[in-house]
C-alpha cells in the first residue's frame, strides 16, 4: 500500500487566545486520489481541522503530527503549505472589494508558481475552467466575494480549487447555506475536476449527507468530541442522517 498524501497522528489543537482544546487526538489518513468526508456535529472540531491543516493562526499544536506528501506539514508556514499543493475552501469566504476574481486568481497562481504567469495562457486557462464550472465569463471581472450570493461564493471557492490544481483539497461545509440547484453546480464542478485529475485527493466537511448524494466518497468519517469516533463506508452516512449523531457525542464522552 502506497503512503497516504496526509497522515494525521494523535493531533491535539487548542484556541491561541484561551487555550480551549477542541482537536482532542485526531488520527486520519488520506490515500492519494481519494475521496473523504467528515461528518459531525456542531462544535466536533470538524472546522477546527480544516483550518489547522491550512496553518490558520488562531489555532495552535499541542500534540501529535501531520504528514503531507511525506513532509511534516506543522512546519510549513501557511503560504509554503498552499504551495506546497494543500487548498482549502472556506466555510465563510471572505469579501475582498476592489479585486477582481481574475487578478486574485492571477496573483494565486503566480506565488504558487514562484514566477511570472504568462497572461495569455493565464486568460486560456481561466475561461476553460469557467466553461467546466459553467461559469459566465463576466464572473472573472467582478470583486471577489464582494456582493456573491452564498452560491456565488462558493462556486468562486471551487473555481479557486480549479484554477490552482492542488494535490489536496479541503472542503469546509461547502454545501452550507446553498440551496439545491447551486449545490448541485458546487458538486458537479468537484466531480468534474476529480474526473480531470483523479489523482487529487478530497476532503469533505459536512454536517449532512445530502452533500454525499452528489459526491460519493470512498470512505466516511464520524467526528465528535474532538477526534475521529468511527469510519466506514459510504453508507455510513445514510446511517448518520437516519440516527443523528447522539450515539457517537456518547462514544466520544466516554472516552
Amino acid at each position: 500500500m502506497s503512503e497516504p498524501i496526509l497522515r494525521i497522528v494523535n493531533l491535539h489543537a487548542v484556541v491561541a487566545e484561551d487555550q480551549l482544546e477542541i482537536l482532542k487526538g485526531v488520527d486520519l489518513e488520506l490515500p492519494k486520489g481519494e475521496v473523504h468526508a467528515i461528518m459531525g456535529p456542531n462544535g466536533s472540531g470538524k472546522s477546527t481541522l480544516a483550518k489547522v491543516l491550512a496553518g490558520h493562526p488562531a489555532y495552535e499544536v499541542t500534540e501529535g503530527e501531520v504528514w503531507f506528501k511525506g513532509e511534516n506539514l506543522l512546519e510549513l508556514e501557511a503560504d509554503e503549505r498552499a504551495r506546497a499543493g494543500l487548498f482549502l475552501a472556506f466555510q465563510y469566504p471572505v469579501d475582498i472589494p476592489g479585486v477582481s476574481i481574475a487578478n486574485f486568481l492571477r496573483t494565486a497562481l503566480q506565488a504558487r508558481s514562484d514566477g511570472e504567469v504568462d497572461i495569455f495562457e493565464f486568460q486560456e486557462k481561466l475561461l476553460e475552467r469557467m466553461q467546466l464550472l459553467e461559469v459566465d465569463p463576466s464572473f472573472a471581472e467582478r470583486s471577489v466575494n464582494d456582493g456573491f450570493s452564498g452560491g456565488e461564493k462558493k462556486r468562486n471557492e471551487i473555481l479557486q480549487m480549479a484554477m490552482l490544481e492542488p494535490d489536496l483539497a479541503v472542503l469546509d461545509e461547502t454545501d452550507s447555506g446553498l440551496d439545491i440547484d447551486a449545490l448541485k453546480v458546487v458538486a458537479n464542478g468537484v466531480n468534474r475536476l476529480h474526473e480531470e485529475r483523479p489523482d487529487m485527493t478530497v476532503l469533505l466537511i459536512t454536517h449532512y449527507q445530502r452533500l454525499l448524494n452528489y459526491i460519493k466518497p470512498d470512505k466516511v468519517h464520524v467526528m465528535a468530541g474532538g477526534r475521529i469516533v468511527r469510519s466506514g463506508g459510504p453508507e455510513l452516512a445514510e446511517e448518520l442522517e437516519a440516527r443523528g449523531y447522539e450515539a457517537f457525542k456518547e462514544v466520544a464522552g466516554a472516552a
